[in-house]
């Protein structure tokens, strides 16, 4: 097949490229040869374009050529100035919102041709010069606006609402005149890195010739923020409005110089003014409600029409003059009526707002350690709440824990300055709180507490062991706590050995082992003489010892319980007898022991009889030798009585009252009265009533007197006297010599107690005195340690 050429001529528009090249991809096409005219806007172009197929073999696969234009067509005569009239008339009947003569397409296509033949440059400006002619003269309208500074007046928001139009109808304008110019905008503009693109341009010529003129800028920033002021003062305001103008100031980026400085400057002075007046006028909690609606009035602002990039500024504004100027004095005014009252939500309010201004949560820290330091006090300082101090002390744990928890969102450092300001005021008034806290579990844990179930009590007794953390004196609340968990083992008025275990338990996990020692001691000593009772009523069994008593003994090792007093007094003889059988008993086992019996303790049941029938009688060993004594006569006086039994005048006068004075009367006393006095005559109560068949008559319990209270911590004095002294021997016998100082530092580093600096010299000066340790000759500061 011989090779065939064929020319064409083709327009140079993009409508005739176009043409061609779906020409080109149509596969089934062989081969064309066409010579066409095309007219685009009054433009004819010829042009040859050459294709050629080679096709060797038949169904072989067919080239196809272009080559270029030998010469670029040239523009017909008047072709520039005819298109840029149309163009100027189109970008006119925008401008006016009139309708545009020419087709879309066929003014963008214009712009294409002349961008196409270098024109692009004088086309760009001579769209700028159009554009700015038009705003130019937009201007006067806003100038010649009767706007006097009328502050409420509307005629303000007319003339926001007459700039908002102005500034949509451009933004609407200057989009559509991009569309007719986006060839330009793509290609020329492009290109030159020094020129504006057409929407720039556009706000390029807004804000130099309408927002720049000092005049409309003042007016429509002193709008705006008359606007904001009264949307502050409650009213209502039109906000797509505000949205609009502040969208234009950011686009036209003007917004932080012109509006956004002068914006702050307002509401400082706004919020300023507010904030003293409204501290003065209103109450702590209405205040605070108050702040926070404000905050989320801001925030609101933010949202709906202010710029993002304020939001830290104005916020700030805010915080610092409601909160940030008036810290201290809030909480002066009303921190301590919050907590009084337990508000929860506004303290919760009150601890949210502080968190957000710098410094806030230190100062209401250390308000928060002044009250719990001074409320503290008035529970723990004054003598008259000594029976509710350790109730009110849990009381005031637990209201505190609660605040702490909702309130404070568990911060750290609000729980330790808790504990901190607990630890300072409990202990302002030594020894007495750990006294009155041993008292306090003792009365939760003896037999007749029916107030609280075994889980209640078990959560009792782990809140007591917080307050007990905070005492310094340990070893005072453990002399009376041992005094009075013996008188519970003694005669059986526990509530229950889990509970007593349990709270040995924590007290070992809180103090160490040592603290226990002596209690564990006591609990053992319990558990062994229920053992040896049983040996013992096997052996009386082996001995067919006569008599119809039945003895009990308690085997306490001296050094596990507190110091009691022996007191002499005349037993039966078959009390006696007893006595000595278990005696003789026990030392069979444990020779070399001691046993020195302890009357004080001892307590029986006897058997009576009345006109109304047989009774038990559960009675202390006090009151049994009063009660047999009537058995051997009717009538005895005071001091027959007294011979008699041999116990001390007070014992006696108040086993006496139980007997004659108290419920249960199985004694008549005369003369009759509530107290015993000398030659008083007691004779025994026949006609003795009661619905029980076993009564228990319980001893007038002698109230603790300030005697007993202070040889308790008489004793805790001394016993901290051997420690003080085996602290400083242990210290001087390491370190051999050691200055004054130093010596006092060790010694308080070791000891668990609050130890005044008198006390701790007289013990140095002890120590001297029985050749533990010497003064240095040549230096009186200094000690030496003697071997």
């Amino acid at each position: 097949m011989a090779e065939e050429s064929s020319s064409s001529s083709s327009s140079s528009s993009p409508t005739a490229a176009t043409s061609q090249q779906q020409q080109l991809k149509n596969k089934s096409i062989l081969i064309s040869s066409v010579a066409s005219v095309h007219h685009a806007n009054g433009l004819a172009k010829s042009s040859t374009t050459t294709s050629s197929f080679a096709n060797s073999k038949p169904g072989s696969a067919k080239k196809l050529v272009i080559k270029n234009f030998k010469d670029k067509p040239k523009l017909p005569e008047n072709y520039t100035d005819e298109t840029w009239q149309k163009l100027k008339e189109a970008v006119e009947a925008i401008q006016n919102s009139t309708s545009i003569k020419y087709n879309l397409e066929e003014l963008y296509q214009a712009v294409e041709n002349l961008c196409s033949y270098k024109i692009s440059a004088n086309l760009y400006k001579q769209l700028r010069q159009i554009c700015e002619d038009h705003i130019k003269a937009q201007i006067h309208q806003f100038r010649e606006y009767p706007f006097k500074n009328q502050k409420y007046s509307l005629i303000s928001v007319l003339f926001l609402k007459k700039i908002d139009r102005c500034w949509q109808n451009h933004c609407r304008q200057m989009i559509m005149i991009r569309s007719i110019f986006l060839f330009l905008d793509r290609t020329y503009v492009l290109q030159n890195s020094m020129l504006p693109s057409i929407w720039d341009m556009g706000l390029e010529l807004f804000r130099a010739h309408i927002i720049s003129d000092q005049k409309v800028q003042n007016k429509t920033i002193d709008g705006i923020l008359l606007l904001i002021e009264r949307e502050r003062n409650g009213e209502a305001i039109d906000r797509s409005l505000l949205r609009s103008l502040l969208s234009m100031l950011s686009d036209l980026q003007i917004y932080q110089d012109s509006f956004e400085q002068r914006f702050l400057e307002e509401t400082n002075r706004l919020y300023a003014a507010e904030g003293q007046k409204l501290m003065q006028e209103r109450e702590v909690p209405e205040y605070l409600h108050h702040v926070n609606k404000r905050l989320e009035e801001e925030a609101d602002r933010l949202i709906t029409y202010l710029d993002q990039t304020t939001q830290k500024s104005l916020i700030a504004t805010v915080e610092k003059q409601l909160l940030g100027e008036h810290l201290t004095a809030i909480l002066q005014k009303g921190l301590n009526n919050l907590l009084d009252e337990n508000r929860i939500q506004d303290l919760s309010l009150l601890y949210q707002l502080f968190s957000r201004v710098r410094g806030g949560v230190q100062v209401l820290l250390q308000q928060w350690i002044e009250y719990i330091k001074a409320f503290g006090s008035t529970i723990v300082i004054n003598p008259e709440k000594d029976k509710t101090m350790v109730q009110e002390l849990l009381d005031f744990k637990d209201k505190v824990d609660h605040i702490i928890d909702i309130c404070f969102l568990k911060n750290e450092k609000f729980i330790n300055a808790m504990k901190e300001a607990f630890e300072t005021f409990i202990n302002k008034r030594p020894n007495k709180p750990a006294e009155l806290i041993a008292k306090y579990v003792d009365s939760k844990l003896r037999a007749g507490n029916k107030e609280a179930t075994d889980e209640e009590l078990e959560k009792m007794l782990d809140k007591i062991m917080i307050i007990f953390r905070f005492i310094y004196g340990k070893d005072v609340f453990e002399a009376f706590y041992k005094k009075d968990l013996a008188k519970r083992l003694l005669v059986g008025k526990s509530a229950s050995v889990d509970a007593e275990k349990s709270m040995l338990s924590k007290l070992k996990h809180e103090c160490g082992a040592a603290f226990t020692s002596k209690l564990e001691g006591m609990f053992k000593d319990m558990e062994l003489s229920k053992d040896i009772m049983i040996q013992f009523k096997q052996y009386m069994q082996n001995q067919n010892v006569p008599g119809n008593i039945e003895l009990t003994v308690n085997i306490l090792t001296m050094g596990y319980w507190p110091t009691y007093v022996p007191m002499e007094v005349h037993l039966p003889p078959e009390m006696v007898k007893l006595q000595e059988i278990f005696k003789t008993f026990y030392l069979g086992k444990h020779s070399g022991r001691k046993l020195q019996w302890q009357s004080t303790l001892g307590h029986c049941v006897l058997k009576a009889e009345f006109k109304e029938g047989k009774k038990e009688l559960q009675v202390s060993l006090f009151q049994t030798l009063v009660l047999l004594m009537f058995n051997e006569g009717e009538e005895f006086s005071l001091e027959e009585i007294k011979q008699a039994t041999g116990i001390e005048d007070g014992e006696l006068r108040r086993t006496l009252q139980s007997l004659a004075c108290g419920k249960a009367r199985v004694l008549a006393k005369n003369p009759k009265g509530k107290d015993i006095e000398d030659g008083d005559k007691f004779i025994c109560n026949d006609d003795f009533k009661h619905k029980l068949f076993r009564i228990k008559i319980n001893q007038i319990q002698m109230k603790e007197t300030v005697e007993e209270q202070a040889s308790t911590t008489e004793r805790v004095f001394q016993d901290r006297q051997y420690q003080i002294d085996a602290a400083i021997v242990r210290i001087m016998k390491m370190r051999k010599t050691l200055s004054h100082n130093l010596l006092v530092s060790e010694v308080y580093n070791q000891l668990k107690f609050p130890v005044k600096p008198a006390d701790l010299k007289k013990r140095i000066e002890s120590l001297i005195d029985r050749d533990y340790m010497e003064r240095d000759k040549e230096n009186p500061n200094q000690y030496n340690y003697i071997a």
